[in-house]
């Protein structure tokens, strides 16, 4: 033990009767007092306060931004169901529409149909009256023409003079 304590005991030059440690103590607090006559520790903690109050604002402004965002949020949200909406309303408008035009079309093609039928119909029934007109005339000129030809057999010079006569007579 005692080889120990003497390893801790320096022994050495000492100044105006201080050894070496007891000048580090001195020094020490030179140094501690020129701080505190400096005002170190307040410049210290003036600094960290004012470290502080800048991160203070920092999370202010963040939260600030992050309220924000999650307006901006909420509000793209809204919107994006809002256009949701809407396009289901457009795609039912356009359905009904798409229905409406598809009736319309089927009333119309049935009208053009019936129409086209009567038109049809209108053309067979004038081409059965030119038809039943030409036998008509056709049967007429036949009836005309075989008249003549038997009146024409039957029919001669003497018969011609009294039948004037008779005609003659009953004016």
């Amino acid at each position: 033990m005692a080889d120990i304590a003497t390893l801790f005991v320096a022994e050495g030059p000492a100044a105006f009767g201080v050894d070496s440690y007891q000048w580090v103590s001195l020094a020490m607090l030179v140094l501690i007092g020129v701080f505190i006559w400096k005002k170190v520790p307040g410049m210290i903690t003036g600094g960290l306060d004012d470290k502080i109050a800048q991160i203070k604002q920092q999370l202010d402004e963040a939260k600030a931004l992050r309220a924000e965002a999650e307006t901006l949020r909420e509000e793209y949200a809204s919107k994006i169901a809002g256009a949701q909406k809407d396009a289901e309303k457009m795609m039912e408008g356009a359905r009904r529409e798409a229905d409406a035009i598809l009736a319309k079309a089927e009333a119309d093609s049935e009208a053009m149909v019936a129409r086209r039928q009567r038109m049809a119909e209108d053309k067979i029934a004038a081409a059965e009256r030119d038809a039943v007109d030409n036998v008509r005339a056709s049967a007429a000129n036949a009836a005309a023409a075989a008249s003549r030809s038997i009146i024409a057999e039957k029919h001669d010079a003497e018969a011609d003079r009294a039948l004037a006569d008779k005609v003659i007579s009953s004016i």
